[in-house]
């Protein structure tokens, strides 16, 4: 059986790695990734389109000049774009952030294990922990500057607020704010970052406990060494 401090930390880690989870699975599943406004020029009219959605799903509303306004419509971000290059981006994303659910996944159970029993595979112990919750991060951080390249450098909004409404012509301009879906991935990385100072501390402590046991006997005091 671990010793008590050692169940203590890996289960603190532990919590933050079910934390980070969680969040993840928030950020997959809310639609409010960024807000968009899309203006553009219709037969002597100028349209607003305001959008706000995630990877998965939106919604959208259109606001003419003239002060006519239509109801909320709800889309699939899938099904409107037609830009193979949008398309593939969005899909890179979603794998991306799936394969930080599994990393993170990974990470929770590799510090329950250690909380709760000793491994003897040295991959199962702190080395596992730091591998994963070091690869959960670095996938978020890919995941937060893809899905602005996407939305700014392909253009998503607007490719979006096309499949809304077929009359627009011109486009006029665009202004992108993020939503709370977004920057929570935030949170996600400094759970992770927790985690990693959690068990590092854990370690660092074990390994200068282990090398205190392991004086080389020249250390010693005299009258034991000449006993």
């Amino acid at each position: 059986m671990p010793s008590r401090k050692k169940t203590s930390m890996f289960f603190c880690a532990f919590c933050g790695c079910v934390s980070s989870l969680v969040v993840l699975c928030v950020v997959l599943a809310t639609p409010r990734w960024v807000s968009s406004e899309v203006r553009f020029s219709r037969a002597g009219s100028n349209v607003t389109v305001s959008l706000t959605y995630g990877l998965f799903r939106g919604t959208c509303q259109q606001f003419v000049d003239a002060g006519l306004q239509v109801s909320k419509t709800p889309f699939q971000v899938a099904d409107a774009l037609s830009s193979t290059r949008s398309r593939s981006l969005n899909v890179s994303i979603i794998s991306v952030l799936a394969l930080a659910l599994l990393s993170s996944l990974l990470s929770s159970g590799f510090t329950c294990t250690n909380a709760v029993s000793n491994p003897y595979q040295t991959f199962l112990g702190p080395v596992g922990v730091y591998t994963w919750n070091s690869v959960c991060g670095v996938l978020i951080l890919i995941a937060m500057i893809l899905f602005p390249v996407n939305v700014q450098g392909n253009s998503l909004s607007e490719e979006l607020a096309h499949g809304c409404s077929t009359s627009l012509q011109t486009h006029l301009g665009s202004k992108h704010s993020y939503g709370y879906s977004y920057w929570i991935m935030l949170l996600i990385l400094l759970l992770n970052v927790a985690s990693l100072i959690i068990i590092y501390f854990y370690d660092h402590a074990s390994y200068s406990k282990k090398k205190e046991q392991e004086r080389p006997i020249e250390n010693a005091p005299k009258d034991v060494i000449l006993f």
